[in-house]
């Protein structure tokens, strides 16, 4: 298989803690897909979805995100596969003392950004892909749920990753804001050609926002 092709490649992995959570997970996202991860609430999603960004173990089988191989990864390797990788969360994780530009002028700096005129230029080039340009120096706090989750997305994006992973993005907004969201997330990925891969239970937006969609389901991976 060409590993170039692909940003995940997960053959016959487990993951586990004290019990199994999947089992014989076969999965690939090749660059520039974007693909829903649908499930129950506890079927595995976000575990799933943190295996990837090497949170939690790969107990056996062949698991390989953006040329990183999991199971021989070290600690010290870690933030610079996560330096590859946009994370979405539900509930935002911003930081809400500061203004929208220092929550992404944040991300630069831990990941090693020091030239303030390029930091500058990126994260406007962010919040423009985002339609966030003009609220770049309020608070993060007086901002709307849907703004919040755009920042979040621009947070996201603003290290030009190779693979985002969303999870559960839309789990606190309204049904309006939510497809605004998930078009956003489908805008970048076509732009920029950044792989998405989406946990959500939220089968409106997947009938609306069409791609290819996988399952976890009875402790499996089944694609759709």
């Amino acid at each position: 298989m060409d590993e170039k092709k692909y940003v995940i490649n997960f053959e016959g992995v487990d993951l586990a803690f004290d019990q199994p959570v999947l089992s014989d997970i076969n999965l690939t996202l090749e660059k520039g897909e974007f693909v829903y991860l649908i499930g129950k609430t506890g079927s595995g999603k976000s575990s799933l979805l943190k295996s990837v960004y090497a949170d939690v173990p790969i107990e056996k089988g062949t698991a390989v995100v953006c040329g990183f191989d999991l199971r021989k990864i070290k600690r010290r390797q870690i933030p610079m596969l996560r330096r590859k990788l946009g994370i979405i969360f539900q509930d935002f994780q911003l930081l809400k003392d500061r203004s929208v530009y220092d929550n992404l002028a944040f991300v630069l700096r831990a990941t090693g950004w020091r030239d303030r005129k390029a930091m500058k230029t990126r994260i406007l080039q962010a919040l423009d892909d985002v339609g966030l340009l003009m609220k770049a120096e309020e608070q993060a706090c007086d901002l709307s749920e849907g703004e919040m989750q755009r920042v979040a997305i621009a947070r996201a994006v603003v290290n030009s990753p190779e693979l985002i992973l969303a999870d559960e993005p839309t789990g606190n907004l309204d049904p309006i804001t939510s497809e605004e969201i998930v078009m956003l997330l489908k805008h970048i990925n076509e732009k920029h050609g950044t792989s998405v891969l989406m946990a959500t239970h939220d089968y409106i937006v997947i009938d609306k926002c069409r791609a290819k969609v996988i399952a976890c389901e009875d402790g499996k991976i089944i694609v759709s």
